[in-house]
């Protein structure tokens, strides 16, 4: 295997960085999509079901493409953004806002298994016993909501890790800037010479993969034997 180099190390890092920031920042509307699906009965339930899986079933290239259009200077939020000083396109938050997006739906699918879950009665007794709701949000579905929440994040950070289409359109591949561990990948794979660092990222990449589906299977099995 030929040895990394630093280019290689920001790749990793970068890929990390993305990966951590998508998953935490899609982690409380995670909570809020899935807790309004499972518990809220409103028109319009299944057009948002339709909407949340929607990147699951497209491209990545063609959401990537979305983003373009919605984030770049000329589109609805990025002539604001742009207005105030805030550039996204090309940058390390876009590569963020695309992973967040892609992975959004197996977050939220997640924690909405481990909140059909919950029993019925638990919740009940909390309401009976003069909680209210706010209250039994807080002491009885978030905590039993965790292990969702934890196997969530771990797919989605998983899935981040491995984002490419939507990445490439929205932040470019800009090495020690956006290039991500996949987006190196199609660099050297596309090098007359670069076949033997290709394959030492995959490597790379597919530890790191294993580690994080070990941890999700572990919490899975976790949350199995709990109920």
């Amino acid at each position: 295997m030929t040895p990394l180099t630093p280019a290689d190390y920001d790749a990793i890092r970068l890929s990390l960085q993305v990966s951590i920031a998508a998953t935490l920042l899609s982690l409380p509307f995670g909570f809020a999509v899935a807790y309004l699906i499972t518990f809220v009965q409103f028109r319009g339930k299944v057009l948002l079901e339709v909407l949340i899986n929607l990147p699951l079933t497209m491209p990545p290239v063609v959401v990537g493409y979305f983003l373009l259009l919605l984030l770049g200077r000329h589109g609805w939020l990025g002539s604001l953004l742009d207005e105030v000083g805030i550039r996204l396109i090309f940058t390390l938050k876009a590569a963020v806002i695309a992973s967040a997006v892609v992975g959004f739906p197996l977050l939220v699918r997640s924690v909405r298994i481990g909140m059909e879950g919950i029993d019925p009665q638990l919740i009940n007794a909390s309401r009976t016993l003069g909680a209210r709701w706010p209250d039994t949000l807080m002491t009885v579905i978030l905590p039993l909501s965790i292990p969702g929440l934890v196997a969530g994040s771990s797919l989605m950070f998983a899935r981040s890790l491995g984002e490419f289409g939507a990445t490439i359109i929205v932040a470019g591949n800009i090495p020690g800037v956006t290039q991500t561990i996949p987006l190196a990948i199609y660099e050297y794979a596309a090098s007359p010479t670069g076949e033997s660092m290709a394959l030492s990222l995959c490597l790379v990449s597919v530890a790191i993969s294993v580690i994080v589906l070990f941890l999700h299977e572990t919490m899975a099995k976790k949350a199995a034997r709990s109920d």
